[in-house]
């Protein structure tokens, strides 16, 4: 032997006296993630709650091997599309408040690419997600290889850079040392309330394989914590005065609330200074519906109740809410001269049109506030107007989910008789989950939330196909620590068919989910939409597809049955609230579907002004009024100055 073959052993033996071990890559990146824990209400618990993976070519070899060695501290649930597998962990998160994350392994190509959707929906939604993808050779001596996209000026440009636009933290490992610096800032990412959101990284074939002495410290278990950045002094001032100057304050409580855990400091601070709460879509569910406080969804989708005091509101203290168009009704919710007062861990969000920003953790800000503003409350006849106003609300609903009519005939089959039949039957602790289409909007009207945090209606993304998936995700969440509680998906007809596998790995995976499909021949809301906006129905409905050679009822039933759920068909919502019932009582995934009408029994009330694109010329008369008409509301519109 050689003194050159020596020098590899020598190299190896000061390693070990440095405490280092060798691993690849992919062994790395595991042995790290099983290593890093979370405090949470006193129980210290692995903060990757495991992951979803399909394999391939890019990802089997190697973290595949590593995975295999991990598979008891972190569970691998075999997907069965890699989009729907980021819906579950995106829903895994929400359901955890932010404090764990699930990871997505693709392989290289099309594997990943499917992920760009479900990364787009965290990255909208702030939610952290890992997703651990195949990449193409470093050393490109295979080149070009399966499914990979050449860029012919461009060799280092591929599929995975897509990922840059809807991706909080970006990385893709060219050496194996990397990751010593990568993996951290990962976490910090995901557990940062103002950055958190979906984080990339993109591992090379044969990076992968890779070893390198690792320091031993580096897996070393850690217990983290969520920063809570208490909010500058000088700003909670400013907001303390225009709080005490408002003669009819109100509050916006957003999903952020939740992520804070400052439900109970909103409470109070609502409670002992009087003033009255409006939810958005992400907050739904941050107050009981019988709280005499909340006066209900504001927003497009909101009720009749928050929207009558939000359009009179002179001060609007915004609490981890991002603002989009459906909250605000497309700037036209407010008064244009209302002041908005953003508290939020995101400097982002905290400084939306001209508002006072308070950038800060929402439990602590509103503690600050609440000392800053003491001795003051809203005046009595402003929430008595708006408790009042909830009344009618809720008078509004208890006939809106009703099956009879005003003169006691029977009504067509809708979406919020439904909602009304299973909110009657539900448990407090169980969890309903919807996303995009008709339900977000019905539900969030229509739901009387029975406990916190219990509601989620994907709505900052608004994607089609999350329905399921993030059902199947937070059912996962939810038998970790709420065994006996059920998740309850709402999914229209065409959210199903564009992606219902997860019925499937909910039935292999034994996480039970209560599915309802409610069938409304096409997508309806959509049609209802073109309608609104003076068009004649096309393409949205099945019956309107002029490429549609003869329309036919997808059976429903036959195929959720053939993928291993417990399936029942009902007529009405009476036959919907007896089959509920048995779903509850079953050891096993259920499916109920039931027709409901495509024109007739839409929440009418709660809506303020959206905007949308209309034609400016058109030869339609309707077309031309519905354009006129969107554009008189204009005049209400926030500019933002």
């Amino acid at each position: 032997m050689t003194q050159g073959d020596l020098v590899p052993e020598i190299k190896s033996a000061a390693s070990h006296a440095e405490s280092t071990v060798t691993l690849t890559v992919a062994q790395a990146i595991v042995r790290y993630l099983a290593a890093q824990f979370i405090e949470i209400d006193g129980k210290r618990v692995r903060l990757c709650g495991g992951g979803f993976g399909i394999f391939g070519h890019g990802n089997v070899p190697c973290l595949g091997e590593a995975l295999y060695d991990h598979r008891d501290v972190l569970p691998l649930y075999r997907g069965q599309n890699e989009q729907s597998m980021g819906f579950a962990a995106a829903s895994y998160a929400k359901y955890h408040l932010r404090q764990r994350f699930m990871f997505c392994t693709a392989s290289a190509g099309p594997g990943t690419a499917n992920l760009v959707t479900a990364a787009a929906l965290a990255h909208a939604n702030r939610l952290p997600m890992l997703m651990l993808c195949g990449d193409t050779f470093l050393t490109r001596l295979p080149d070009p290889v399966l499914q990979q996209l050449e860029h012919f000026g461009n060799p280092a440009l591929g599929l995975n850079d897509a990922f840059k636009a809807v991706s909080r933290y970006w990385d893709r490992i060219t050496h194996p040392a990397q990751i010593i610096q990568s993996l951290p800032a990962v976490l910090a990412t995901m557990l940062d309330p103002a950055d958190c959101g979906p984080v990339f990284l993109g591992l090379p074939q044969d990076v992968q394989g890779w070893t390198y002495e690792y320091p031993l410290a580096f897996f070393e278990e850690t217990t983290h914590r969520i920063r809570r950045q208490v909010p500058d002094g000088g700003e909670i001032a400013d907001a303390a005065v225009c709080l005490k100057a408002a003669r009819r304050p109100v509050i916006i409580a957003g999903g952020g609330v939740q992520y804070s855990r400052a439900v109970a400091e909103l409470t109070a601070f609502a409670e002992t200074h009087a003033i009255p709460v409006i939810e958005s879509i992400a907050g739904r569910a941050n107050l009981l519906a019988t709280h005499p406080l909340n006066i209900g969804p504001v927003g497009v989708t909101g009720s009749d109740s928050a929207n009558t005091i939000a359009e009179q509101a002179d001060v609007i203290l915004s609490v981890g809410c991002r603002l989009q168009d459906f909250t605000t009704g497309s700037w036209t919710a407010f008064a244009k001269d209302a002041q908005i007062i953003g508290l939020n861990a995101a400097r982002h969000d905290a400084g939306k049109h001209r508002s006072l920003p308070v950038v800060g953790d929402a439990k602590l800000g509103l503690l600050a506030l609440s000392q800053a503003t003491s001795g003051y409350t809203a005046p009595s006849d402003w929430t008595a107007f708006a408790q009042a106003e909830r009344s009618k609300w809720d008078a509004y609903v208890a006939d809106n989910v009703s099956t009879k009519a005003s003169d006691g005939s029977n009504r067509p089959n809708s979406y919020a008789q439904a909602i009304g039949v299973v909110n009657a039957l539900c448990d407090p602790r169980d969890r309903v989950v919807t996303a995009a289409g008709g339900l977000p909007a019905e539900v969030t009207a229509n739901w009387r939330t029975l406990d916190i945090g219990t509601v989620d209606v994907e709505f900052g993304f608004s994607c089609m196909g999350y329905e399921i998936a993030g059902g199947w995700g937070a059912r996962i969440a939810q038998s970790e620590s709420e065994p006996h509680a059920e998740t309850i998906v709402f999914v229209g007809d065409g959210s199903y068919l564009l992606m219902n596998s997860d019925i499937y790995s909910s039935v292999l995976t034994g996480k039970k989910l209560i599915v309802l499909v409610l069938d409304n021949g096409g997508f309806a809301v959509i049609n209802k939409l073109q309608n609104n906006v003076g068009q004649e129905s096309f393409n949205n409905l099945i019956a309107d597809c002029p490429t549609v050679n003869e329309p036919f009822a997808v059976d429903f039933a036959a195929h959720a049955a053939s993928m291993g759920a417990l399936v029942e068909r009902v007529e009405n919502p009476a036959a919907l609230g007896e089959a509920f019932q048995r779903a509850k009582a079953a050891s096993s995934t259920s499916v109920i579907v039931m027709n409901v009408d495509a024109y007739e029994g839409w929440t009418t009330q709660g809506h303020t002004w959206w905007e949308v694109g209309t034609p400016h010329i058109t030869t339609h008369d309707k077309v031309r009024a519905a354009h006129e008409e969107v554009e008189s509301a204009r005049t209400r519109q926030r500019k933002g100055v």
